[in-house]
C-alpha cells in the first residue's frame, strides 16, 4: 500500500443519496421539513416543562432531557444530509468526521440509557405507586439523568481514540454522515481491534438498555393484568403507550443497523435505515408526547393563556 496515499487524505466526501437533481431536491424539502418540525417540537416540550411547575416531576424531567438530546442528536447528522441533497460534492475534514462520529454515538448511547431509565420510572409508577415518591424523588431523578449523559458520552470514547490513529486510503464515504462501517471501509490500517471494540460497545449498550426496557414493560403488563377493572387497565396503559411506541421504533432501527456482523453491512440499506433513527425518530418523540399527553396539552394551553394575558396588559399600558 502506498504510504503517501495513507497520509494525504485530509478530508472525506459524502456520497449521500445519489440520483437526479429533482429527486434530491424533493428529499431536501422532506428532510428539511421533518428536521425543522423536530427542532420546534422538542424545543416546545422543553419550554413547557421548564415553565409549568406541575410538570416538574421525574417523568417530565426525563422527557425534557430526551427532547434536549433529540435536538442535538438530529443536528449532528441532518445538516450534512441536507447538503448532500443540494450538492454532489460535500466534504468534511478528518477531524470533523471524528467529532461527528463521537457526538453521534455518544448521543445515541445516551438515548438508549435514558429510554431504559424512563421505562424504569414507569415501572416504579405503576408497579410500586406507594413507594414511587421515595424511590424516584427529584434528586434520584437528576442522578439518573446525569448518569445517562455521563455513561453515554464515555461509551464511544475509546473507539473514537482508536479510529483517530487509523490511516485512510480513500476520500469517499458511502453515507451522509460519519458512521462506523463507512469509516472502517476507507482505512488502510488493520481495523480488527477497533471494529471489535466498536461493535461490542454498541451491542452491549443497545441490547442491555433494550432488555432492561423490555423487562420493565414486562413487569408493567403483568401488573396491569392484575388490575380489577377495564378502566384501570386503560388508564395504566395510557401512561406508557407513548413511551413504548418511541422505544419500539427507535430500537428496531438501531438493532438492525448496529447489532449484526460487520460483513453483512449493506450501504444502501444502511443509509435508508439511518434516516429513520437520525431524522424520523427525533420528530416522533414530540409528536407522540404532545398530541397524546393530556397534561402537556393542558400545560401548553395554560402557558398560552398566561402569555396572552401579559400581552393584553402590555397593550393596555401602551
Amino acid at each position: 500500500m502506498d504510504v503517501t496515499n495513507q497520509t494525504t487524505v485530509t478530508e472525506f466526501i459524502f456520497l449521500g443519496f445519489p440520483g437526479v437533481l429533482r429527486l434530491r431536491l424533493t428529499l431536501f424539502v422532506v428532510f428539511l421539513t421533518v428536521y425543522l418540525l423536530s427542532l420546534i417540537g422538542n424545543t416546545l416540550i422543553i419550554f413547557i416543562v421548564v415553565l409549568d411547575s406541575t410538570l416538574q416531576t421525574p417523568m417530565y424531567i426525563f422527557l425534557g432531557n430526551l427532547s434536549f438530546l433529540e435536538i442535538w442528536y438530529t443536528t449532528a447528522t441532518v445538516p450534512k444530509l441536507l447538503a448532500t441533497c443540494l450538492s454532489q460534492v460535500v466534504t468534511i475534514s478528518v477531524s470533523g468526521c471524528l467529532t461527528q462520529y463521537y457526538f453521534f454515538f455518544s448521543l445515541g448511547a445516551t438515548e438508549c440509557i435514558l429510554l431504559a431509565v424512563m421505562a424504569y420510572d414507569r415501572y416504579l409508577a405503576i408497579c410500586s405507586p406507594l413507594h414511587y415518591s421515595l424511590l424516584m424523588s427529584i434528586p434520584v431523578c437528576l442522578q439518573f439523568s446525569s448518569g445517562s449523559w455521563i455513561g453515554g458520552f464515555l461509551s464511544p470514547l475509546l473507539s473514537t481514540i482508536l479510529i483517530s490513529q487509523l490511516n485512510f486510503c480513500g476520500p469517499q464515504i458511502n453515507h451522509f454522515f460519519c458512521d462506523s462501517d463507512p469509516i472502517f471501509k476507507l482505512s488502510c490500517s488493520d481495523t480488527f481491534l477497533v471494529e471489535a471494540l466498536s461493535y461490542t460497545c454498541s451491542s452491549v449498550v443497545i441490547l442491555s438498555s433494550f432488555l432492561l426496557t423490555m423487562s420493565s414493560y414486562g413487569h408493567i403488563i403483568v401488573t396491569i393484568m392484575r388490575l380489577p377493572s377495564r378502566e384501570s387497565w386503560k388508564k395504566a396503559f395510557s401512561t406508557c403507550t407513548s413511551h413504548l411506541t418511541v422505544v419500539t421504533i427507535y430500537y428496531a432501527t438501531i438493532i438492525f443497523a448496529y447489532v449484526r456482523p460487520p460483513a453483512k453491512y449493506n450501504f444502501t440499506i444502511g443509509k435508508v435505515i439511518s434516516v429513520f433513527y437520525c431524522v424520523v425518530t427525533p420528530l416522533i418523540n414530540p409528536l407522540i408526547y404532545t398530541l397524546r399527553n393530556k397534561d402537556v396539552k393542558k400545560a401548553f394551553r395554560k402557558i398560552l393563556a398566561q402569555k396572552r394575558l401579559l400581552l393584553v396588559r402590555y397593550m393596555k399600558d401602551i
